[in-house]
């Protein structure tokens, strides 16, 4: 083959090669002003992806690795604060993958850190995001006015922050969320960050007072509070006295909530929870408050197909802490208020009144049904005791 031949086969094949690998166009920011489309929802997921997949590949971990963490966060805030997607109440755009994005890449930068170095970089973030000042307008406000910023918050925190640590690094980040409010204030905030949705997106304030909420719709705040709980040796700011003081305020936000959703909410955080809450009000004298919650608690084991054995072992837990005629006056009085939730139930049924979700004779029937199954299961286990 001739030398010009050669030198035109390579020159083709260079111009090929450069074709192939002309660089991909720069894409621009869309800001606030110019749309309400996220910039990440014009990428195609696998291109999303991607990118996450670049940024947890330790490339801006390494690359900065000698720089103090100043400078790091720095750098980050700099390259951040173009992006509206990761910026609170910057994006509008439903569904927007920006604040899951963040979370990605700073679990990648911080893994790894000591706690020092963490509690500077919440320090970034609470700088950078003007986070405290948001939180305070949130859980200071009535509650449900700012929908748009108590979304924005729980989306931020728990995409974030939140939701990639698994375990304790959750309640780090919880707690620095936590700390700087007063324990009212703690309460709301655990319902913004965890509380149950409604189905247009906004939270369940309301549904709490009005309706019976699922099993499901609980579980995210019954499991924060158990985590809470399982690491108060460890917590120089919490107690159990804190933790009843918080569980106190949650259950009458914004209202006294629905008797069964009290009840749900201590069957999913356990017996632990459950029975601390319950012994504390008894010891402040509180007997027809707990009659009232343990009924409730049987009833919605009945409903939820739990097993009836772990409320009657923690009633006789809570009857080892009195003496006998204080024994006998609190089963005397969780009889009577079997007695007074059926009189309640069967007026709500003569008179008609149907409520949302499962109807009052359901429930009636089901308060039936619990009352059989725990008194059988108690007197059971009471005659092997003897």
């Amino acid at each position: 083959m001739g030398r010009s031949v050669k030198r035109s086969m390579w020159t083709h094949t260079a111009q090929r090669s450069r074709r192939a690998r002309r660089p991909y166009p720069v894409r621009t920011v869309i800001t606030r002003s110019q749309g309400n489309t996220s910039c990440f929802q014009r990428l195609p997921a696998e291109v999303f992806h991607m990118i996450l997949d670049r940024l947890s590949g330790w490339l801006f971990k390494r690359c900065t690795l000698l720089l103090p963490t100043e400078d790091r966060l720095t750098l980050i805030s700099s390259t951040f604060s173009q992006m509206p997607c990761f910026k609170l109440e910057e994006c509008t755009a439903a569904g927007c993958l920006g604040f899951y994005g963040y979370g990605v890449f700073l679990k990648t930068m911080i893994s790894g850190w000591g706690e020092v170095e963490w509690h500077r970089v919440f320090n970034f973030l609470c700088s950078f995001t003007n986070l405290l000042p948001k939180i305070k307008m949130a859980v200071t406000g009535t509650p449900g006015v700012s929908c748009s910023l108590e979304l924005q918050l729980r989306l931020f925190c728990r995409q974030v922050l939140l939701d990639p640590w698994p375990g304790k690094g959750t309640l780090f980040w919880l707690t620095r969320i936590l700390k700087p409010w007063p324990m009212v204030l703690q309460a709301r905030l655990l319902f913004i960050l965890y509380g149950p949705l409604m189905p247009d997106g906004t939270l369940a304030w309301q549904g709490m007072v009005e309706r019976e909420m699922s099993h499901s719709d609980l579980g995210h705040m019954a499991g924060v509070i158990v985590l809470l709980y399982r690491n108060l040796d460890h917590l120089t700011d919490w107690t159990t006295d804190t933790m009843q003081t918080i569980l106190e305020e949650l259950i009458v936000l914004p209202e006294v909530w629905h008797m069964e959703n009290v009840a749900r909410l201590f069957v999913l955080c356990g017996n632990t929870v459950c029975y601390s809450f319950l012994a504390n009000k008894l010891h402040n004298g509180q007997l027809l408050q707990v009659s009232r919650l343990i009924v409730h608690i049987i009833l919605v084991c009945e409903k939820d197909g739990y097993s009836m054995n772990w409320v009657v072992r923690m009633v006789h837990q809570v009857c080892q802490g009195f003496n006998t005629s204080e024994r006998f006056a609190f089963i005397q009085r969780l009889e009577d208020m079997f007695s007074e939730v059926t009189m309640e139930l069967i007026e709500i049924v003569t008179a008609g009144n149907h409520h949302e979700g499962t109807g009052p004779f359901q429930t009636l029937r089901s308060l039936l049904q619990s009352s059989a199954h725990f008194h059988a299961k108690f007197l059971h286990m009471t005659l092997q005791n003897e």
